[in-house]
């Protein structure tokens, strides 16, 4: 869906991107991540044209990306940032509607946009449509911003660190939620982040910058299992490499069946990093599991987390 061929972008005397080749495929949650002033998000502003490359190609649905207009190409892709950026003297309902009216949606089609979007961000539509920005939070405000950039249905869908102004709590929903959209919507999603646990947490494949190059691309348990070099080891997090790779697989994977047990049960989808946690802090070395209804599922035990085999078989894939 989105190619670069030997991409190149300098702002003056810095190179900021050097000769990137880089293919993103429809469907795939990308996330660029690297050091500050690595290139990560000049190359997801280069996507939609609001930074122009120097030289080489960029492609979008086969087209080069310079034979869009580029208003034309901006309304096929949706653009959600951290400032959010919403018109404060327009409702929610009006901020969300913004591209479906320049594109001369019908008002009753955009009135149906708004309140599925605000719907799917678990916004209710009665109490927020006729608000204006200034009476929600940072997270109302940051999932209005997202609803934004979906309401004309875009291809793909930009975020350039849409997250970091928030606290953490509020990220963390907010990081499930759009996970959430992803999994129902089949998007392609593009994000920029400088947050490696969000990445690991969001991503089907992680592209890492330095200085304006390609380290390393692959899936996120491919980067853990087989970090490129020292530079992605420590920019990962050396010591706690282990301790991320259990944020990769879930309960469901590890669990053995059997009957109730003592103990606070785990989610059958949790993670096994939460699941660590529960087991240290329970001081337990078996627990129940249970399904998302709270029914009965098995048991999980602690000595199943260390068994690394299965994320091995799953990073040769």
């Amino acid at each position: 869906m989105i190619q670069f061929e030997h991409v190149r972008k300098a702002y003056g005397d810095r190179l900021a991107v050097a000769d990137l080749n880089l293919n993103i495929s429809a469907g795939e949650f990308v996330v660029l991540i690297g050091p500050s002033g690595s290139g990560k998000s000049t190359t997801l502003r280069m996507i939609n044209r609001l930074v122009e490359h120097d030289a080489g190609r960029i492609r979008f649905s086969g087209q080069e990306i310079r034979s869009f207009a580029p208003e034309d190409l901006r309304r096929r892709m949706g653009y959600a940032i951290q400032s959010v950026g919403l018109f404060p003297h327009w409702t929610i309902e009006k901020n969300i509607g913004t591209v479906p009216r320049l594109l001369d949606w019908p008002a009753a089609k955009v009135a149906a946009r708004v309140q599925e979007l605000l719907l799917l961000l678990q916004l209710d539509p009665a109490g927020f449509a006729h608000r204006y920005p200034h009476e929600l939070s940072g997270g109302q405000q940051q999932r209005v911003g997202v609803a934004r950039a979906l309401a004309a249905d875009p291809e793909v869908l930009l975020m350039d660190e849409p997250f970091g102004a928030l606290d953490p709590v509020t990220r963390v929903v907010l990081q499930k939620e759009i996970k959430r959209i992803h999994a129902l919507s089949g998007k392609t999603i593009v994000l920029v982040t400088h947050d490696i646990d969000e990445a690991l947490f969001l991503a089907s494949r992680i592209v890492l910058f330095r200085d304006g190059e390609v380290v390393q691309d692959g899936s996120p348990l491919a980067l853990l299992s087989r970090p490129a070099n020292d530079f992605v080891s420590e920019f990962l997090g050396r010591a706690d490499l282990g301790i991320k790779r259990l944020g990769l697989d879930s309960v469901r994977s590890r669990m053995r069946p059997g009957g109730p047990a003592e103990g606070a049960p785990l989610a059958i989808d949790a993670n096994l990093r939460e699941a660590l946690s529960a087991f240290i802090s329970q001081g337990r070395d078996h627990l129940p599991v249970v399904h998302a209804d709270g029914s009965h599922a098995g048991l999980a035990y602690f000595e199943d987390l260390l068994d690394t085999g299965s994320a091995r078989k799953q990073a040769d894939l």
